[in-house]
């Protein structure tokens, strides 16, 4: 394994040094989907910053050993954004910087949705809906085991017309899973278009309060507010934590943001080259 990444075994806590592992995953993000000639740019980049405080941050994770049993988890329900991930987990040392360039080849490490064979992923997704229900699995075994550990599971707004979600929402309300946070990725677009003209979700802080949830809205791509509503989730007791997270799809690249189109695309060479200056990745 590579551990060359600088950040491997520590936590990063002054925000200008997450912004700029940010900044990179980004980067990474570009070149990754240029070179297999698809991928979902757009949702990859409005969660790169909740990904990236969750890693570098805040996550109780030993890099060099993924598996550890009392590691906090991270599911990634909506699996299309798994370059954000995979370039993640490789700039905290899971795994060679290199490979980020094999996405989606074939016999490859890294496929196009999140598979459990790679370093630090803890389940394969890419079904939408499934991921909170695997993620209230993790959380209750963790509480019948005296287990520590928390879990993570970070979904989409368009997910969210996916009845499995509401489903599983009751069932960690009803079991009272406070050691549950879902990162709920609200950039307002889905495949066919903005959510509410799809499926309309609001007053979508209102229906989890309902299903029971400690509900936080912040800005997704604001370190201090991602790292503020992880504080408050971990202090809620008796009820699983919801942090509806505000974002711009394609943050970071201003052709891409707010720009539907770029849910799942190829990217032009020039596409690239200007989002990669844009990033400051050229």
């Amino acid at each position: 394994m590579d551990t060359s990444s600088p950040a491997m075994n520590k936590k990063i806590d002054t925000l200008c040094d997450l912004e700029n592992i940010a900044r990179k995953v980004r980067t990474h993000v570009i070149n990754m989907i240029f070179e297999a000639g698809s991928g979902h740019p757009g949702g990859s980049l409005s969660c790169t910053d909740m990904l990236t405080v969750l890693y570098f941050s805040y996550m109780n994770i030993q890099p060099e050993n993924p598996r550890w049993d009392d590691r906090d988890r991270l599911v990634l329900s909506k699996g299309h954004a798994a370059p954000a991930l995979y370039a993640t987990l490789a700039e905290r040392g899971y795994f060679a910087v290199k490979e980020l360039q094999s996405l989606r080849k074939f016999g490859a490490l890294l496929q196009g949705h999140p598979d459990i064979n790679i370093p630090g992923v803890d389940v394969s997704t890419g079904s939408l809906g499934q991921g909170i229900s695997i993620s209230c699995g993790m959380a209750i075994a963790a509480k019948m085991d005296n287990k520590k550990f928390r879990v993570y599971t970070l979904i989409g707004d368009g997910e969210c017309d996916e009845g499995q979600i509401w489903e599983a929402a009751l069932f960690a309300s009803h079991y009272k899973l406070d050691n549950l946070t879902v990162l709920l990725d609200r950039n307002g677009l889905q495949i066919d278009g903005p959510t509410e003209k799809i499926l309309r979700l609001e007053p979508l802080s209102g229906k989890w309060q309902e299903f029971g949830w400690n509900v936080i809205e912040i800005d997704g791509n604001k370190m201090v507010s991602i790292i503020e509503a992880l504080d408050s989730a971990k202090k809620c007791h008796g009820r699983p934590t919801v942090i509806i997270a505000h974002t711009l799809k394609g943050k970071g690249v201003s052709f891409m943001e707010w720009i539907n189109a770029f849910h799942g695309k190829a990217l032009s060479k020039d596409e690239m080259k200007i989002a990669l200056k844009e990033l400051g990745g050229e």
